[in-house]
Parts: structure tokens; C-alpha cells; sequence
């Protein structure tokens, strides 16, 4: 059995997605955030799970604060840090503390788009394709190795609203299988990459966008 600790900002819709997912092998240990009124600690409760707030405005820096948080995370002895929408950037000692154990998703795909306002950016670009990226922190800012990546189109008439929700679904699918992943000991890192063990095989079919038109089209 391996034990998990969440963090949170917000509602956490990811960490309700990873929770309801039900991973066999897996306990949630606790939920905690750094925001004493994110909605998600309510549903922990409401689910079993122990929360506690660390809240980042009672600590004159990042560092102090980190260094509480970490203290808060080692109570509860995880194999695995889940970042599911935990709006802080962590400092370099805290990486480093849970190298190789510390997941986030991101709503881009990587390396494209790191940092805020990702569905803004996609659209301002013209990309025709936009996703989200599940990935191994590292200390440069959503850089780390990736694990899973889900792709959808972006479609003519889309704002930052509609296209955040088409990704945000991806999200829920593709976050609950990587910690899955990691529970079951198949995710492999070196040289900066993720490989997974007992890959289940891809039908290497290409997504265009806009589908292109049939031959013959006048």
C-alpha cells in the first residue's frame, strides 16, 4: 500500500478525480492546502481523509514556508506528493526533499506553454492542438520529466472558458492513471525522461487538426 498526500488551492477537481478513482494500492493520507477556504478540504472530510492547512500568509517567506509544509507532508510519511492545483512555485530545497515523488499536472502540453494563463496563450497562437501534461516536478518551472499527455483539438469559435473545460476532462482521465502508474512501480526514470514499464501498445495514429477534407471535395 502505498500512501499519498494531495495539495490543494482551490476546489481541487483533480484531487477529487484521483480520489474518486479509487486506485487499488493506494491510501490518501491527507489533503492539505495553503489556502484555509479551498473547497476541495471539504470533500476530503466528507471522504475520510485527513486535511490540514498551512497557509502561506502566516510565514514571511517562501522558504519558512516550505520548510512548515514539508513538516506537515513527512507526518503522514508519503510514498507520493500530488500537486492538484496547489498554486505556489516551491522552492529548490522542497523539490529536491521529494525528488522523484512529487507529481503535477499542467494544463498545456509541454513543453509548450509552461506557467499561467496556458488557454489564453494557445488560442492567442493559433495552435490547432492544446492539452494538458502530467509530470515529475523538478526546480525549473514545469520542466520536469513527463509521465502522460492528453491532446485535444482546438475548435473554431473556442474561448479560454470552453477550451479550459474540453482540457480539464482530460485532466480528470489522464492524472488519476499516472498516480495509478506510480503506485504499481512502472514508471522509470533516467536521462530526464519517463519511460513506462509494460507499455501497453499504440496504434500510432496521427490527430490533424482540422481534419483534413476527403479526396475529391469541389
Amino acid at each position: 500500500m502505498k500512501s499519498i498526500v494531495i495539495l490543494i488551492s482551490g476546489r481541487g477537481s483533480n484531487m477529487e478525480a484521483i480520489v474518486r478513482a479509487g486506485i487499488p494500492g493506494a491510501r490518501i493520507a491527507a489533503v492539505i492546502s495553503n489556502r484555509p477556504g479551498a473547497g476541495g478540504l471539504e470533500f476530503a472530510r466528507t471522504h475520510g481523509i485527513a486535511t490540514a492547512v498551512v497557509d502561506h500568509k502566516s510565514h514571511p517567506d517562501r522558504a519558512s514556508f516550505d520548510e512548515a509544509l514539508a513538516v506537515c507532508i513527512d507526518a503522514h510519511a508519503p510514498d507520493l506528493v500530488v500537486l492538484a492545483g496547489f498554486m505556489r512555485v516551491l522552492t529548490d530545497a522542497f523539490v529536491r526533499r521529494y525528488e522523484g515523488r512529487l507529481l503535477n499536472i499542467h494544463p498545456s502540453l509541454l513543453p509548450s506553454f509552461p506557467g499561467l494563463h496556458t488557454h489564453r496563450r494557445a488560442l492567442e497562437t493559433g495552435v490547432k492542438v492544446h492539452g494538458a501534461s502530467v509530470h515529475f516536478v523538478t526546480a525549473e518551472l514545469d520542466d520536469g520529466p513527463i509521465v502522460i499527455q492528453a491532446a485535444v483539438p482546438v475548435l473554431a469559435g473556442d474561448d479560454e472558458d470552453a477550451l479550459a473545460a474540453r482540457v480539464l476532462a482530460q485532466e480528470h482521465r489522464i492524472y488519476p492513471q499516472a498516480v495509478r502508474w506510480f503506485v504499481e512501480d512502472r514508471l522509470e526514470l533516467g536521462g530526464g525522461r519517463v519511460s513506462l514499464r509494460d507499455a501497453p501498445a499504440q496504434a500510432g495514429e496521427a490527430l490533424l487538426v482540422p481534419a483534413p477534407e476527403t479526396a475529391g471535395r469541389v
